[in-house]
């Protein structure tokens, strides 16, 4: 597969996975978008989500003018110094929908960065929420649901919070 066979294919998996979990998610709930890049997945998610609070998380914003959240909903700096005072000042279990694509060409680290946030993104999860991820995580209180999407096995991750 070529480096733009592989593109189009993640794009394309996440385009049907937000589509699809926009269906699927609680009516209430905070929705949070994780590493907002150029901001096509945050612009993708507030069409398909309109009256949803939409809270966004980036390092180092550098997306297109026309895709950055409003006043107060872009959280700027590394995820282990703002999830933790997100999380006390939203709660445990106030996402409806969380949206993690932070990943890069090194894998170990990858796989790292996915076992350190997998306690504070479980946190945030209410029941029956919904977290699409570019990566595994471990989240003993959820259950990969990848299967019921038809994305193509390892492409994507998708997790529901049980009770």
């Amino acid at each position: 597969m070529t480096r733009l066979d592989s593109a189009i294919r993640r794009l394309t998996a996440q385009r049907d996975l937000l589509d699809w979990a926009a269906q699927n998610i609680s009516p209430a709930g905070l929705v949070l978008e994780i590493g907002l890049g150029n901001g096509r997945t945050y612009d993708h998610l507030r069409a398909r989500l309109p009256d949803r609070e939409i809270h966004v998380f980036e390092r180092s914003p550098a997306a297109h003018p026309d895709c950055y959240p409003p006043q107060g909903y872009l959280i700027v700096g590394d995820l282990f110094d703002t999830l933790p005072p997100f999380i006390e000042r939203h709660g445990r279990r106030s996402a409806a929908l969380i949206h993690i694509d932070i990943g890069t060409g090194d894998e170990e680290a990858n796989r790292s960065l996915a076992r350190r946030l997998s306690p504070l993104l479980e946190a945030l999860l209410q029941p029956g929420g919904i977290l699409l991820g570019d990566r595994a995580f471990d989240m003993p209180s959820c259950r990969d649901v990848t299967a019921l999407t038809n994305v193509p096995e390892g492409r994507y991750f998708v997790y529901r919070r049980e009770g």
